[in-house]
């Protein structure tokens, strides 16, 4: 703040003296340089930053810190997505295998009584 910035020697609207331009040109590059780095680093893909970077140009995220919390929870997101359907993928396997037990366990079974009956 500082002295001689009260009410009485402002000359000029709230936005001449701090453009919301300005703010908006400083937030955008704070954001994208994050995102760069991330990319660099290999915190997240392309495909995540691409999102990310549209989002931010659409005003979703008001400072860096929202944007870090976003990322963390995406991150998880994902992680969470693939194991569930690593999951699935293994009771899916899981249950075509019971499956194909009890078929072959019937096929034997009705194989034996046919045995039976022909012998009789």
């Amino acid at each position: 703040m500082g002295r001689h910035k009260g009410l009485g020697k402002r000359e000029g609207t709230l936005d001449s003296r701090n453009p919301v331009k300005i703010a908006w040109m400083i937030r955008q590059r704070v954001l994208r340089n994050l995102l760069k780095r991330y990319r660099q680093l290999r915190k997240i893909d392309i495909h995540l930053y691409r999102e990310l970077y549209l989002k931010s140009k659409g005003n979703v995220f008001k400072n860096k810190r929202v944007l870090i919390d976003y990322i963390h929870k995406a991150k998880f997101e994902a992680s969470r997505k693939k194991f569930l359907l690593e999951e699935f993928n293994r009771k899916r396997d899981k249950g075509k295998l019971s499956r194909i037990k009890k078929i072959d366990k019937f096929n034997k079974k009705m194989k034996n009584i046919y045995q039976n009956y022909e012998i009789n």
